[in-house]
């Protein structure tokens, strides 16, 4: 039995059509079913819906053999006991820095003012601003990101941005770059060495289905 976690909304939708190269396909809709477990069209492969923040654990841990994750969490996890073969091209969308538009975010980085930090992704959050040599108080939030800087909580936010749509909405804007973010496949290392006969040519087809 192959097992392969995976979190509900984009990535499952953009992940369907790499699942149907490999041959695999779920026969019930995770928006509408309550299952967590999902069976498929074969019998030795299924699904689990778990949130995005725990597929590499479950992976790491053996209890999924494959799975899909986005850069950003696999950076926060670290990615230990984690093969990562493919990048799938897909979920893609940017990490940035953000403020409200009357922050001016410039002048306070050159005269080294200590900025407080509202993300979830405190690793990537530290690691950027570390690299500026820049201070910060970092304030670990689990949504809603935008609302910290409009009612005083933090000064900036890191986030992973799309269209931009949500911070326009919110009167915010991104005022830097650090990262470009997508998905990848990542594979249980034990697992790979024990089920070669059966992950391989599900890797191989994945692999010749990613769009460049």
């Amino acid at each position: 039995m192959i097992t392969i976690a995976l979190s509900k909304g984009r990535i499952f939708e953009e992940t369907l059509p790499l699942l149907a190269a490999a041959g695999i396909t779920p026969l019930e809709d995770p928006e509408s079913s309550r299952k967590l477990i999902l069976p498929t069209n074969r019998d030795d492969v299924r699904l689990i819906i778990v949130r995005a923040s725990d597929v590499p654990t479950y992976v790491q841990n053996g209890a999924a053999d494959i799975g899909v994750a986005g850069k950003d969490v696999l950076n926060e996890h670290g990615g230990m006991g984690l093969y990562q073969p493919l990048d799938l091209n897909i979920a893609r969308c940017r990490m940035m820095v953000a403020v409200r538009n009357d922050f001016d975010y410039e002048s306070a980085v050159k005269q080294g003012a200590r900025l407080r930090v509202a993300t979830k992704y405190v690793t990537a959050a530290r690691d950027h601003f570390a690299s500026k040599g820049v201070h910060i108080d970092l304030i670990k939030l689990y949504g809603s990101m935008e609302l910290a800087p409009l009612v005083g909580l933090s000064d900036v936010i890191v986030d992973l941005v799309s269209s931009g749509g949500t911070l326009r909405a919110n009167d915010l804007k991104a005022v830097e770059h650090i990262s470009d973010v997508s998905s990848r496949l990542v594979v249980n290392q034990a697992a790979l060495k024990l089920k070669r006969a059966a992950i391989g040519p599900v890797l191989e087809a994945i692999s010749q289905a990613i769009v460049q």
